[in-house]
């Protein structure tokens, strides 16, 4: 394991928080996985208290579970969770994106672009980590970019268990087969050319077969 030491933080809990978030994004700690308090307070060098400080915060992002009396542990979704997360995603992603074209085209398209092609170098590398980090970027961008900090607020809610499961589940398959970076590289091509309703069909294909690949994982897992 990587070591959780940290720099002088201005908000130690928050600091506490995006460090495990990051390690649970990019499956440092797995899905299920048992969290320690009083390990993990002596990896970061702090007192518990900013810990399960911490550890609220994760459980409010959908990251953590905590059971009391039991322990906390790594959200580990179940069939209904992901028949709920994708159909949440697929009712606001293509209005994302319609309104980051009307807001900020420009901005938007630059970060796709990027993303893209940074999925294609992760693909040639077999690069897991690399692909999820590229293929968050490309959907965080719809939001980022799309002007309604209503819209944004409410990505927020899922952003890092969507995260989590493309690291953890889908990307180990996207590398090996092109399906994902096509589908990819089709919107992008259809968010520069404006075609939101082949746009919309193609995401919501998308995002379908993301839940379909984080069930079959979980299956196997």
């Amino acid at each position: 394991m990587k070591s959780f030491k940290l720099d002088t933080p201005k908000s130690l809990s928050q600091k506490v928080m995006l460090r495990l978030r990051q390690a649970i994004i990019e499956g440092e700690l797995k899905l299920g996985a048992v969290i320690a308090e009083e390990m993990l307070a002596q990896s970061f060098g702090v007192s518990r208290t900013p810990v399960r400080e911490a550890m609220s915060l994760l459980q409010a992002q959908g990251l953590v579970v905590v059971k009391p009396q039991v322990g906390s542990f790594v959200f580990t979704p179940s069939a209904a969770d992901i028949v709920e997360l994708c159909n949440f995603r697929i009712l606001i992603e293509p209005n994302a994106a319609e309104l980051a074209y009307g807001h900020d085209r420009d901005g938007t398209l630059k970060v796709l672009t990027v993303a893209v092609a940074d999925m294609k170098q992760a693909v040639a590398a077999k690069d897991t980590l690399a692909y999820g980090a590229a293929d968050t970027a490309f959907h965080d961008a719809l939001f980022v970019h799309c002007g309604n900090h209503y819209l944004m607020q409410s990505y927020q809610l899922i952003a890092g268990r969507i995260a989590a499961l493309r690291t953890n589940l889908s990307s180990p398959i996207d590398v090996r087969t092109p399906a994902s970076f096509d589908q990819h590289r089709e919107l992008l091509d259809l968010f520069e050319r404006g075609k939101f309703e082949g746009f919309t069909k193609l995401m919501t294909l998308h995002i379908t077969n993301s839940g379909h690949a984080y069930a079959r994982a979980l299956e196997v897992a």
